[in-house]
């Protein structure tokens, strides 16, 4: 079952999260019927979002992460609570390109293309907490790296990965973080450096049925590591009827008036699952009603 594993090592100098994210990853594609590339981006950037909201305190905490680019796939985002749950969408979902020339692994840097990595966390407070910057990689894992360590100054390292199947199945999904606390000695930071050059992917490692502590346990050899939970991670969406009407109310009694003169039902559908919801006439009647008396 998918799960993120949180660790500290070294005295709480520092604190590591890996995650187990395959059903998660394949539940993805199955809602958006992605392509392979876009499932590998989806799935990076739905692990990172675990394990990012595993950070957060607060029980209605919200983190949202945006990338826009310029390359085919145009942009991703995913949306994470502190509970485990997760849900996301590519902005283009079938975009088909050719494996990179130097490794022929997926090119999930060239289908994103340049552009920006937004993060936004919602913590109950008066502003949101908004952090952007420009994407080095388009690789999502060294991008979250450069994020941490410019809006966050936290040093960080970040992997990421998912591997398919042939089938265009997920066959592996998962990644860890891995952040410095202030006063971490040099002595620590050089053998979590040694300890980094042995791994070689997490794609890698999944395959060969390491689980999110092992990960944890080689990246923190030597450095006294703590387990400190592990919580179930999903893909699940919290879209409802009400959601939708909100949503319609928010569009404004003119464009609401404009869908009952056309004199028929529409077809709403959730950018995060892909499910379809009708709204009929009457009842689109109704929240006329309502947006002229709200």
């Amino acid at each position: 079952m998918d799960h993120i594993v949180r660790a500290v090592a070294d005295n709480d100098h520092i604190r590591a999260f890996a995650a187990l994210t395959k059903d998660m990853t394949e539940d993805a594609r199955i809602a958006h019927n992605s392509s392979p590339v876009v499932t590998a981006a989806l799935g990076r950037l739905l692990t990172a979002g675990a394990m990012m909201g595993a950070m957060m305190k607060g029980d209605d905490d919200i983190l949202t992460l945006q990338i826009k680019g310029n390359g085919a796939m145009q942009g991703l985002t995913v949306t994470a609570d502190s509970h485990g749950n997760v849900k996301g969408y590519p902005i283009e979902p079938l975009v088909l390109l050719p494996p990179r020339e130097s490794d022929h692994k997926l090119d999930v840097g060239g289908a994103i293309g340049r552009g920006t990595l937004r993060v936004i966390k919602d913590l109950g407070l008066k502003e949101p907490y908004v952090g952007e910057v420009d994407l080095v990689t388009s690789e999502i894992a060294e991008d979250l790296t450069y994020y941490f360590a410019q809006s966050e100054q936290i040093p960080s390292t970040v992997g990421l990965g998912v591997l398919m199947n042939k089938d265009n199945t997920v066959r592996s999904a998962g990644g860890f973080i891995v952040q410095l606390m202030p006063d971490v000695k040099d002595a620590t930071i050089d053998r979590l450096e040694d300890n980094l050059k042995k791994i070689s992917s997490v794609t890698d490692l999944l395959d060969q049925g390491r689980t999110p502590t092992d990960i944890l346990g080689m990246l923190l050899e030597g450095l006294d590591m703590q387990v400190l939970d592990e919580t179930p991670t999903f893909f699940k969406c919290d879209c409802s009827p009400q959601k939708i009407e909100k949503a319609l109310i928010a569009t404004g009694r003119a464009e609401l008036q404009s869908m009952i003169d056309e004199g028929r039902e529409i077809e709403m559908e959730c950018s995060f699952c892909r499910k379809k919801y009708i709204v009929s006439v009457e009842e689109l009647k109704k929240l006329l009603s309502r947006a002229s008396t709200s």
